[in-house]
């Protein structure tokens, strides 16, 4: 049944998503076609603060609890996350870990890119430069490449989220794991899926080229409690009561250099995986008896809880005034009305925004190119 408590979630994030992207990162469009750097260093802090009042919803409002053990995050370094996914919303409640080892503004994540359409959200993820694939790496290596390049290009560090298995752990996923499991002769798993490393590999490796990765950030989450499956949960008002990660921070120079080395390497910290949650899940509930990080977080309690204090006062009352804008002024309401044209059309013409500042970087970079071969000249 349909909870006040889900209901309210769903409506804050869908509100401050719809409004933000509107009212908050629309106005820096155009930007985008006079200098996509800028355009970039702006964006994701303004996206970085949408991304607190999730975690300010979890943990103030339905009291969430996050344990974090392991290695714990060097402040704004940059990586490739990998995790597995044990729901649909891993990737949100990971925020609760990072504002407080990381800075949210690094983090990207790879989404299927149907997303990209969903109003709000898709949009803020489109401006945020998010990686959207199809699942099918024939069509994604490309845009993975080009995507990459550009971060590497412009120099902005990046804490990229993967997942490898793919998709979330249920009764069909794995079951189609451990056929894949009998058909190459492996261990079935309970609590993890199979990972796929082709994607992970081709993506360290650009990123190594590219002197844009210090390090991988294996990152396993569990919920001791009761796991929220899929969005459907939420709404339903089934928040984690807890929330634990541990984390095993992995220097880019102890990696293996090459691809099937690294493939080799990836299925490995799966295997751990599957060890570390069948402990988890079974025996201890926790993943460590210290329940300590070995690098402390980058900020104290006391300014985490001063920064969802502070997210959720500001984005109810950012809300509160743009519904207000819009019931008295016209012009607001016209000004809302275009951007949502501008959204809609951007995405049937041109296929998402990230697409947009990826042609404007090629742009300038061939003019500047251009430039330096004639003064050469």
């Amino acid at each position: 049944m349909v909870s006040w408590r889900g209901i309210y979630f769903v409506f804050a994030l869908f509100m401050g998503s719809f409004l933000g992207s509107i009212f908050m990162l629309g106005p820096f469009l155009p930007l985008m076609f006079l200098s996509p750097s800028w355009y970039r260093w702006i964006t994701d802090r303004i996206v970085a603060t949408w991304l607190t009042l999730p975690v300010a919803l979890l943990e103030l409002v339905f009291g969430a609890k996050v344990v974090i053990t392991g290695d714990g995050f060097i402040p704004g370094e940059r990586s490739v996350i990998i995790m597995n996914h044990r729901t649909r919303l891993d990737w949100m409640f990971l925020w609760n870990c990072l504002l407080r080892y990381s800075y949210l503004r690094l983090e990207k994540i790879c989404l299927k890119s149907s997303l990209k359409a969903v109003p709000g959200f898709g949009w803020a993820m489109q401006i945020a430069a998010f990686i959207f694939i199809h699942r099918k790496w024939e069509e994604d290596k490309n845009h993975f490449e080009a995507m990459l390049d550009y971060f590497c290009d412009i120099k902005e560090p990046l804490q990229l989220l993967i997942f490898p298995e793919g998709t979330d752990l249920t009764e069909n996923t794995k079951a189609r794991s451990d056929k894949f499991a009998e058909k190459n002769e492996l261990q079935k798993y309970d609590y993890v899926l199979h990972p796929r490393t082709t994607g992970f590999t081709f993506i360290v490796d650009r990123l190594r080229e590219g002197h844009n990765l210090d390090a991988i950030h294996d990152i396993t989450v569990a919920y001791p409690q009761n796991i929220p499956q899929t969005e459907k949960h939420i709404l339903n008002g089934s928040f984690p009561k807890e929330i634990h990660f541990h984390v095993c921070r992995y220097p880019v120079d102890t990696l293996p250099a090459s691809k099937d080395e690294l493939q080799l390497w990836c299925q490995e910290r799966w295997k751990e995986k599957e060890d570390r949650l069948r402990v988890f899940y079974e025996r201890d509930r926790y993943f460590d008896a210290s329940r300590r990080s070995r690098i402390p977080p980058c900020k104290s309690e006391l300014r985490v809880h001063l920064i969802k204090f502070a997210s959720l006062l500001y984005w109810t009352s950012f809300t509160i005034a743009m519904l207000v804008l819009l019931y008295m002024y016209s012009c607001v309401r016209w000004y809302l009305l275009t951007m949502v044209v501008v959204f809609v059309v951007e995405g049937k013409l041109f296929g998402g925004l990230e697409l947009i500042e990826l042609a404007c970087h090629r742009f300038y970079t061939s003019k500047q190119s251009q430039n330096n071969s004639k003064k050469v000249e």
